[in-house]
């Protein structure tokens, strides 16, 4: 790797082309900074002081001995910058009639080709940009061409000395070998600020300047079809403590099912290191090469997944009213409502490999009733990873009878299922975070609501708070407890599932931690729990008690319990 400043002179020099890869997106420079380009060379003109432009990244590509480009070099970073060069400098051309700046961005030993190759998204309008011999009205209006319209409108050649130009103009120029690592190069652009994702590397990987049919039917249409299809993948969402791109879920889920295939004989420290979802694009190529994974087949199966992937999983289900019937709707919420995402490649392998609707109901049902029991009982979720994108999917289990069995077999009882009497304990006693707590009365809910009795409809998870009914404060309200053992039972009380309920807007803060009596009523203009927790079955009947106490917690714990052993009562 070499860095360290680099004229305009640096980077277009001789023979060298530079190539827009596959992965990185079209060019998107607008009016503002259009604006702010002109005034800075406008500025520089004047002043002929030095300005910095940026970083520009190039990788070195292997070259053909026999080609006639010696040096052909990788755009990693600053494409918008060069492109916005390269017409600012043909427009001016054109303008002062000289070809010489233009020129800079062409091989002078190549009869003048142009040195900038853009990617599939502009190379058409740029190419004809650069090849005009005159100043002309375009009348496209995708983003090169408005930027050479607008240059074309607002240059004044009086204001413009390219020669001064070219000698001020500055970039941080970074040129990586051929053989450096690529995963470290993309960490260490990320860090600079340009986002790469696993999916653009792999759209680069799996596609050449030769592959366009290729691409457009197997990434473009897939992929990058519209807008909707784009915002779809570039959903990000909460991964344990990392924020991930649905198009990242998606080949990680991927990988992890494909690498379960018997018939590729896997091993068992590959399948750990492609677990890993550091590195993924590296774990691709890895796979690819050492399975002899025949690309286009792979790509092919990529397209069938990701539409299944497309048509099942939906993050924006927290918004809405979760339904009651055992379907994928109600394993998104525990996906992403309550980040659940290591469900996620078996999920999608059951979607896949499960046709039967009625059997997949159930396979939810059970997975369901699984992960809430263990939610419930505080079990730990360290070994998710492994039994959802490994033990399930290389054990081909695709039957809820067959999941149920796998699931009671567990001799070491890390992946148990709890027991009604697990259930029970735990409705008493575990103590969880407010996103699990607020999950499982939410989920409940779902189930017993009566929706025939309701005049407004459940509203989605996201929109409900969490409320200690007895507050962790009660000391100046709730009464004094003479002994320090009964102290210490309040305390740990009402912190259990009893003592909590969603309600629909936070409680103000002023009445919070008041007396039962004005936390049901409210104070003032402030409403209080029969505003706010009102047509909720969980806790309707709680509304109408005269007091709250720790006997009141615990025949509500029995009450949820009561209705939780029936809804995740396949065990």
């Amino acid at each position: 790797m070499e860095a360290g400043k680099r004229s305009i002179n640096d980077i277009f020099n001789g023979n060298k082309i530079l190539e827009i890869p596959f992965y990185q997106r079209a060019y998107v420079w607008d009016t503002p900074q259009w604006e702010r380009f002109l005034a800075d060379m406008e500025y520089v003109s004047h002043n002929n002081t030095p300005y910095f432009l940026g970083s520009i990244i190039l990788k070195q590509q292997m070259t053909d001995s026999q080609q006639s480009v010696g040096d052909k070099r990788t755009v990693i970073d600053g494409q918008q910058r060069l492109t916005t060069l390269a017409i600012f400098f043909k427009v001016l051309s054109l303008k002062i009639q000289d070809p010489y700046p233009s020129n800079l961005f062409r091989l002078p030993m190549q009869k003048h080709e142009i040195a900038l190759l853009h990617n599939h998204n502009d190379v058409t309008a740029f190419n004809r940009v650069l090849n005009l011999s005159e100043e002309s009205t375009l009348p496209e209006e995708d983003s090169v061409t408005l930027a050479y319209t607008y240059f074309a409108e607002n240059i004044d050649i009086e204001k413009l000395n390219y020669r001064t130009i070219l000698n001020n103009i500055m970039f941080v120029g970074i040129d990586l070998g051929v053989n450096e690592d690529e995963q470290q190069i993309f960490d260490t652009i990320n860090s600079l600020g340009v986002k790469l994702t696993t999916a653009e590397l792999l759209k680069n990987y799996f596609f050449g300047r030769d592959d366009i049919q290729l691409y457009k039917d197997y990434w473009q249409n897939v992929f990058e079809k519209d807008a909707e299809t784009k915002e779809f993948w570039d959903t990000e969402i909460l991964a344990g403590r990392l924020r991930r791109y649905f198009i990242d879920l998606f080949f990680y889920s991927f990988l992890q099912i494909k690498i379960q295939d018997s018939a590729l004989n896997v091993s068992a420290e590959d399948k750990d290191e492609f677990m890993k979802v550091e590195g993924l694009f590296e774990s691709y190529k890895k796979f690819i090469k050492k399975y002899a994974v025949d690309k286009f087949l792979l790509i092919e199966e990529i397209k069938g997944y990701s539409n299944i992937f497309r048509h099942n999983f939906d993050a924006e289900v927290i918004d809405r009213d979760l339904s009651d019937s055992n379907s994928a709707e109600r394993i998104n919420a525990l996906i992403f409502g309550l980040e659940n995402t290591t469900l996620i490649p078996y999920v999608l392998f059951i979607l896949k490999n499960v046709p039967d609707e009625q059997e997949r109901s159930k396979i939810f049902s059970y997975l369901e009733s699984y992960i809430m029991r263990r939610m419930v009982c505080h079990a730990s979720t360290k070994n998710y990873n492994r039994l959802f994108s490994e033990q399930l999917i290389s054990n081909n289990i695709l039957t809820k009878d067959d999941l149920k069995i796998y699931i009671d077999k567990r001799s070491d009882k890390v992946n148990y299922i709890p027991s009604d009497s697990d259930l029970r304990k735990g409705f008493h006693e575990s103590k969880l975070i407010n996103k699990q707590t607020a999950g499982i009365l939410y989920l409940i809910e779902s189930k017993i609501r009566n929706r025939a009795k309701h005049s407004t409809a459940l509203l989605g998870l996201k929109h409900y708070s969490l409320e200690h009914l007895m507050p962790k404060k009660w000391e100046n309200h709730w009464g004094t407890l003479e002994h320090e053992q009964a102290r210490a039972v309040r305390n740990k009380t009402l912190l259990t599932l009893g003592n909590l309920t969603i309600i629909t807007g936070a409680l103000n803060s002023s009445i919070r931690d008041e007396g039962w009596n004005v936390k049901l009523n409210g104070k003032g203009s402030y409403g209080g729990l029969k505003r706010y927790a009102a047509g909720l079955d969980t806790f309707d009947a709680c509304l109408n008690l005269p007091i709250w106490d720790e006997k009141a917690i615990e025949q509500r714990a029995d009450f949820l319990y009561g209705e939780a052993v029936k809804i995740w009562a396949d065990v």
